[in-house]
């Protein structure tokens, strides 16, 4: 039997798993343990931390540690939900391009094209303008933005594995183009998908948390960490931490996700051989 090494054996992955707990706790349990409510103020707006309010008030007089703790599962779950359907989109797009190497190919990836040569934050703001500031409205238009990108990589991956000795032998076998793609192929993207995933996803968080800067996201008195930070800048010589508490915690959970997935990718390239060939040493053993 083959043993395959544990990615959370290495030191980035278990620095990477702890920040990522963290910042998930926080943003799970955070609001039943918040002191205080989020939109009623408790005290004078720009207050330094005390005994009363640990991290000071914000621009308003509400309390800061509490609207960090309800602040993060909107962006959880927002940015992980943009990056999946960005990924459907793309990693679909992708495959059926770097595979079906024919007339699909040119006509799709001028298509992508189409889409990349548009700046990410201008195609946000003019869907959020058109279509009103909806949360699967912004869901939509980061996973949109994310597509074109995502297509290119998985089509660059696809071309190389496809050429490789066991591809051609299930193309002989009469294997289903389906089949091929999906018991094959796919697998053996996932150094790759995981390295990207890392990046797609802290770039998701900044997307959403750039459109809710500039106020066109979600609303006041709506706690979402970006939010923080566009509505306290202003007054960050009052109180540094209603900007700097939220700024801590979406950089945290940005490159928490990134070191676990470098961490897998790095567990997976210690196996040269495609995922193919290790399964059928896996069953001669």
């Amino acid at each position: 039997m083959i043993r395959r090494p544990r990615f959370a054996g290495t030191l980035s992955g278990k620095v990477g798993l702890a920040v990522l707990f963290f910042v998930l706790a926080v943003a799970i349990f955070g609001p039943l343990v918040s002191p205080h409510e989020i939109a009623r103020p408790i005290g004078a707006p720009g207050t330094p931390p005390s005994g009363s309010a640990l991290l000071g008030t914000d621009f308003l007089g509400r309390d800061v540690l509490s609207r960090v703790l309800h602040g993060g599962l909107s962006v959880v779950w927002m940015g992980s939900a943009a990056t999946l359907l960005g990924y459907s989109g793309g990693m679909t797009i992708g495959l059926v391009a770097g595979y079906q190497r024919s007339l699909i190919d040119p006509v799709l990836m001028r298509a992508v094209d189409v889409l990349l040569a548009f700046p990410a934050l201008l195609v946000l703001l003019l869907l959020v303008a058109g279509l009103g500031s909806h949360v699967w409205v912004l869901i939509a238009g980061v996973a949109l933005v994310q597509l074109p990108p995502i297509a290119r990589i998985i089509r660059t991956a696809t071309l190389e594995v496809s050429t490789r000795g066991y591809i051609e032998a299930a193309q002989a076998r009469g294997e289903r183009t389906a089949v091929i793609l999906t018991r094959e192929i796919v697998p053996n993207l996932a150094p790759v998908v995981l390295a990207d995933f890392g990046i797609r996803f802290g770039f998701s968080i900044i997307l959403i948390a750039s459109v809710n800067y500039l106020g066109l996201g979600l609303a006041p008195p709506a706690a979402d960490w970006g939010l923080m930070i566009a509505e306290n800048q202003q007054y960050i010589s009052l109180n540094i931490w209603s900007v700097l508490a939220p700024a801590i915690m979406l950089a945290l959970l940005t490159i928490s996700v990134n070191l676990i997935a470098d961490a897998y990718v790095q567990t997976l390239g210690r196996s040269t051989l495609p995922v193919r060939q290790r399964r059928v040493l896996e069953r001669i053993r």
